[in-house]
């Protein structure tokens, strides 16, 4: 269950496993949070993103019937597209949590975060991306630079809030009638006390490399 007052969003990604990276306390102060989904069927699939602050508040939330080739491809359209939606309503300095069900997209985004900090520019983990994806994730890439910080969260399925926008565009296409939405979160009173959750990293085998 939600705590009260606090973003679902933030939620599912605080209680999420984030591959290749441990979390202390003040990654979890992310500004945004966006999830996005990607469905694939040969009579055509679509693409789902909801983004919200912080503090709860909606900024967006898209569906859009699609046809990608595969189901690699919706993924990694989703999230270009999510992160389109997002750089357009938040600052650039803004700290980002990603959410998505898609395993080696989280983990392919973790490592080009953790791989911009290294002295020498390398992943923890080979990033390999399938290659019809490769225009969305040199888009996708462009983005994450363009943001503050950015963390992805592996997310199940059914907890996703963009799955069922992505597989059933036509019946939630009212969402992209909303009205547009530029919202800053509201400022984070300052803990007294701190302590770090387990991480991520271990959650996933051990074999994650830490990072703050």
């Amino acid at each position: 269950m939600a705590a009260h007052g606090r973003s679902n969003l933030r939620d599912l990604f605080d209680e999420s496993p984030t591959p290749h990276i441990a979390h202390p306390p003040r990654t979890h102060h992310r500004d945004f949070y966006v999830a996005t989904d990607g469905s694939f069927r040969e009579s055509g699939g679509g693409l789902g993103a909801v983004i919200e602050t912080r503090d709860g508040t909606r900024v967006a939330r898209v569906a859009t019937a699609d046809a990608p080739p595969d189901n690699n491809v919706a993924e990694y359209r989703a999230l270009h597209l999510g992160l389109d939606v997002l750089a357009a309503r938040a600052p650039r300095d803004a700290c980002v949590g990603v959410l998505v069900d898609h395993d080696s997209l989280a983990s392919n985004v973790n490592s080009t975060i953790l791989a911009t900090n290294h002295p020498d520019g390398k992943p923890p983990r080979p990033v390999s991306i399938p290659p019809a994806s490769r225009n969305h994730w040199r888009g996708i890439q462009a983005r994450l630079t363009g943001f503050g910080e950015v963390r992805a969260a592996r997310i199940d399925s059914g907890q996703n809030p963009a799955h069922p926008l992505a597989n059933a565009p036509d019946r939630y296409r009212h969402v992209n009638q909303e009205p547009e939405r530029c919202v800053l979160p509201e400022t984070p009173e300052p803990a007294a006390a701190e302590f770090p959750p387990p991480s991520r990293a271990d959650r996933n085998g051990g074999s994650g490399r830490a990072s703050d």
